[in-house]
């Protein structure tokens, strides 16, 4: 086995586990945006939130918040994958 056998293994790798981390991020973002904010809509609002609806509530503001929040859990699992791998950019 070469050493581009073994970095191309090594690619191959990495670009799964960056798939598979974006895959389970856009679920739960898809989740919360659409599930929360329109299929469950109904069901939340029977739930008071501060004195709003709950589904309102997350169609309104709450699937911002989650989205917001997921780019920067996005950007620190990505940091860590990219060390995992090599691939990091940061001086040593």
């Amino acid at each position: 086995m070469t050493d581009d056998d073994n970095d191309g293994g090594r690619a191959k790798a990495y670009w799964r586990s960056n798939i598979r981390l974006m895959s389970v991020l856009l679920v739960i973002w898809f989740t919360v945006s659409f599930g929360f904010g329109i299929l469950l809509v109904e069901p939340l609002n029977r739930i008071p939130f501060f004195g709003f609806k709950t589904g309102f509530w997350w169609a309104q503001q709450g699937s911002i918040y989650v989205f917001i929040i997921l780019i920067f859990v996005y950007a620190r699992l990505m940091k860590r994958l990219d060390r995992k791998y090599g691939v990091d950019d940061d001086e040593a």
